[in-house]
């Protein structure tokens, strides 16, 4: 553990970039969880007098059409979206990397028809896919969640079958077979935990994509509705006001949306260099 730990340290000092990420990515983590207790003013109470202010002291990113302060909805929304982002990888990563270590260490006819499933269910364009399954299924927050799960479910599943495959005739997985553990044990308890650091540099990038997917459904109308405050939803109520002038109301919310999911795509990036063996040298 000390070993690991500074290696990731070494690795955040020789990459500037990896620790920048990884603050933005904690920041908005704590400004998520500390949202209801932050906000300086309610993110869903209007004041049309006060609609279409432009940034200022007050409201820091200005107010919108019904006179909401953006920069409190922003905060709010942050919440919302990486909790919806944070549930769907953790079903998929939970139900994808149990499924795929079975499926990679019994082989034989189940392996073939998981992955042939996985094969046809990757065929589909993904977000075409998770709106097919909210329009089917309901666009509350709970549905988004699953369907946003069901699209990350394959990578998960191919990750954990293709690692779990290199390992299952490995010694110490022998030994565990001659000291007489069943075939659920060794799966669960050597070598589900053996995969999972490689498996956190998939969960951080699709963190990102899960909140952009998310984003995207309520862009267009499929996701959270109104009014409550979400990412996507605000650059969709902004982006009719850009021949207008009012820049702010979609720049913020998108410069938002474009930041979380950079986060999370260079701390994937930064996460591979620290857990990579290679690297250790």
């Amino acid at each position: 553990m000390n070993a690991t730990l500074r290696h990731a340290a070494w690795v955040l000092r020789g990459n500037p970039v990896t620790t920048l990420a990884a603050a933005g990515a904690l920041a908005m983590i704590v400004v998520a969880l500390l949202s209801p207790w932050i906000t300086p003013f309610d993110p869903v109470a209007s004041n049309v007098s006060n609609a279409l202010q432009p940034p200022s002291w007050t409201h820091w990113a200005g107010t919108d059409q019904l006179g909401r302060d953006i920069f409190s909805r922003l905060i709010a929304a942050a919440r919302l979206d990486l909790a919806i982002a944070a549930s769907a990888v953790g079903l998929s990563f939970a139900a994808g990397a149990v499924i795929g270590s079975f499926c990679g260490y019994r082989g034989g006819r189940l392996d073939r028809a998981v992955g042939r499933m996985v094969d046809v269910l990757m065929a589909f364009p993904l977000f075409v896919l998770a709106m097919a399954l909210v329009a089917a299924l309901g666009n509350r927050v709970e549905n988004i969640i699953i369907a946003t799960a069901i699209i990350n479910l394959p990578f998960y599943i191919r990750f954990a079958r293709a690692e779990v495959n290199v390992r299952r005739n490995a010694g110490w997985v022998e030994a565990a077979r001659a000291g007489g553990d069943g075939h659920a044990s060794i799966v669960l308890r050597f070598l589900l935990p053996n995969i999972l650091p490689n498996m956190a540099v998939q969960i951080s990038l699709n963190l990102g994509w899960a909140i952009l997917n998310a984003a995207g459904l309520s862009f267009l109308g499929l996701g959270v509705q109104a009014p409550t405050p979400e990412w996507g939803i605000m650059v969709a109520e902004g982006a009719r006001f850009i021949s207008t002038g009012q820049w702010w109301l979609v720049t913020f919310p998108g410069l938002a949306l474009m930041l979380a999911v950079l986060c999370f795509n260079l701390l994937g990036d930064g996460l591979r260099d620290i857990l990579d063996p290679r690297m250790r040298t």
